[in-house]
């Protein structure tokens, strides 16, 4: 009898990444037009982003709503057709493989959704629900019933479960239904949409226990999508700060808390609440003003300049590159912060910074708003009085 821990027969591991990420641009166009539709501009949801994802690595993606960081796992398991760039699953491209050829990888590949009401069909019973996925693995007959059991313990629900329909469930179990569902052909990535978003606090940290233990059991791989920096961190290895569909910032986990390098990040770890009023209080914040810019014509240089308190006159100009830091930290900041200067000298444009990014290094930030020292400005003319 087949048994959900498997491996596939037809796994073949690789001594490279599990997935790599090159250049990736996504753009939606915007049509307009009666009789003939004529494309009047573009939505850059994700724009030149490139990174990997090692066997058995969470990878946290984090950032604003609207930031593209649902569209990047939404293409990634080809949900969504790239506009340019390359997505590479154990070595093999398939950016643009045919949907014949993309079976196989798909079970090896899925994905939990944000909505786990709206992603479960509520015709059908859960032991329907899970029995699918289960008879493309192979499984049949008598052992439908058992390996859907199987599965249910696994999450934590029971095989009473199974004759019951989704709207019968709480939040927190149709997430346990849906993770289920993604784990019954034996998946190598799992990529998590927003998981928790929608639970309550005591019900998001008991799925993101479970996730942790499947993780360790069968040696899954995690791409983790959020906008709360607090849940991120609990489950990665390494995290992305997504703006505006750009990369601002890739770094191990833990030292992005303690060493955030781009303004950004330090908003968005700003944002966090902390329990002791006093610790709350003292805390340094980088304000961040204003909306986000308009997707269909992002502004010049960094996506950030238009609210960030560190813009200088590169920053309008000139796109940053991703600076690699000591220990694997990647910035794209023409004035990075809680980094010395020794750090700046010796960081390093990382491969996969974007085609569109400037030639020039990190430099240090004065306090004003640019690299070198501001000049005062000359006193204004007295009035004259009448």
């Amino acid at each position: 009898m087949t048994d959900v821990a498997d491996t596939p027969a037809t796994e073949t591991r690789t001594t490279g990444p599990l997935m790599a990420v090159q250049h990736l641009k996504v753009l939606f166009p915007i049509k307009s037009g009666v009789i003939i539709d004529r494309v009047v501009g573009r939505v850059h949801a994700v724009d030149d982003v490139s990174f990997h994802l090692d066997e058995g690595e969470t990878l946290g993606v984090v950032g604003e709503s609207g930031c593209g960081k649902t569209t990047l796992i939404r293409v990634l398991v080809r949900l969504i057709a790239a506009t340019s760039g390359t997505i590479e699953f154990r070595g093999k491209d398939i950016t643009k493989s045919k949907r014949r050829e993309m079976v196989p990888i798909r079970r090896e590949m899925q994905m939990v959704f944000q909505d786990p009401q709206a992603s479960l069909n509520p015709r059908k019973r859960v032991g329907q629900i899970l029995a699918t996925p289960l008879k493309l693995r192979g499984v049949g007959g008598d052992q439908l019933a058992t390996e859907s059991q199987k599965l249910l313990d696994r999450v934590g629900l029971s095989g009473e479960h199974l004759n019951r329909f989704p709207h019968e469930f709480s939040g927190g179990q149709r997430q346990r239904i849906g993770i289920a569902r993604a784990l019954a052909v034996n998946p190598r990535l799992i990529l998590l949409d927003e998981p928790v978003s929608a639970l309550d606090v005591s019900i998001q940290a008991q799925v993101i226990n479970l996730l942790d233990d499947l993780q360790d059991e069968f040696q899954l791989s995690y791409v983790f999508v959020a906008h709360d920096l607090s849940v991120v961190r609990h489950v990665s290895d390494r995290i992305a700060v997504m703006y505006l569909g750009k990369l601002m910032e890739v770094s191990p986990a833990q030292e992005l808390y303690e060493k955030p390098i781009h303004p950004y990040t330090s908003a968005l770890l700003g944002a966090i609440p902390i329990p002791d009023p006093k610790q709350n209080r003292a805390r340094t914040r980088v304000h961040v003003t204003g909306e986000p810019p308009n997707p269909i014509r992002p502004p010049s240089g960094c996506r950030f300049h238009t609210r960030c308190p560190r813009a200088g006159d590169i920053c309008r100009k000139v796109e940053p590159q991703l600076t690699e830091y000591a220990g694997g930290h990647l910035a794209a900041c023409h004035f990075p912060q809680s980094v010395t200067a020794e750090e700046i000298s010796g960081g390093t444009r990382h491969p996969t910074s974007p085609a569109s990014s400037g030639p020039d290094l990190p430099q240090i930030w004065h306090g004003n708003g640019g690299g070198q020292p501001e000049t005062p400005a000359p006193p204004a003319p007295a009035e004259n009085q009448s």
